[in-house]
């Protein structure tokens, strides 16, 4: 007969972090309305009531699930259910984003610092002009009250671009997917998209000023701004 008191070896059972908790939540909701492909959510104001938490809190949730592709959030619509997955797939899914944003943040570091730079001392007019017009589409999205998801997506092509090095064109192309990630990410931080279009000010005008080392300053602090994210934290 065994001896119920010997110490055992046990590992320790991690609290889940709150967004993991509201998605858990939000998948039951989901669940027990029996939603399917592009049934909308509630809005978030009345979610948020229904959870207890604040819209903030609420929308961190909502963006890990966007990043997951579980839902599709449309300005002017909500979140619209694109598919019904799991809870445990979804919470699988979470703990491997979280795991990877750092590696995607380094590598996003690495490249885009130096496409900054080299693009201050190889763009031409033409590449200057497909800058500021990212630049005004993000704004204009901003303006609107959507993320800025695209425009931003634009801006990091332009400067990408204006680079004129295939190489890391072709690896930056490589990594755009998981750099979805992080943008969705981090567009869906409070205050985020305005933050984040000024620095895409900051790293044009370094470009327009043809100052490589400003460029890549520029860029380097606005991957620290981008990375800053709560599922890091």
């Amino acid at each position: 007969m065994r001896d119920a008191t010997a110490p055992i070896s046990f590992t320790r059972v991690s609290r889940p972090r709150l967004y993991e908790q509201l998605v858990e939540q939000l998948l039951s909701y989901i669940e027990s309305r029996q939603l399917g492909p592009g049934d909308v959510l509630p809005a978030e104001r009345d979610l948020a009531e229904q959870l207890g938490v604040s819209r903030a809190t609420l929308a961190q949730a909502l963006v890990a699930l966007e990043v997951l592709g579980v839902i599709d959030v449309q300005h002017g619509t909500g979140a619209v259910l694109v598919y019904r997955p799991s809870i445990a797939t979804v919470i699988k899914g979470l703990r491997e984003h979280s795991s990877r944003l750092p590696d995607i943040v380094e590598a996003r570091s690495t490249l885009e610092v130096k496409l900054a730079a080299l693009a201050a001392s190889r763009r031409t007019s033409e590449d200057m002009e497909a800058i500021d017009s990212a630049i005004a589409a993000m704004e204009d999205e901003v303006k609107a009250g959507d993320k800025g998801a695209h425009g931003d997506e634009l801006f990091h092509q332009a400067v990408t671009a204006a680079a004129h090095s295939s190489v890391l064109e072709q690896m930056m192309a490589f990594i755009a997917e998981m750099v979805l990630e992080t943008r969705l990410e981090s567009l869906g931080q409070p205050d985020r998209p305005e933050q984040s279009l000024a620095s895409h000010r900051k790293i044009a005008e370094a470009i327009r000023a043809q100052d490589p080392q400003k460029a890549a300053e520029a860029m380097q602090s606005h991957i620290e701004l981008v990375s800053d994210v709560a599922l890091l934290k």
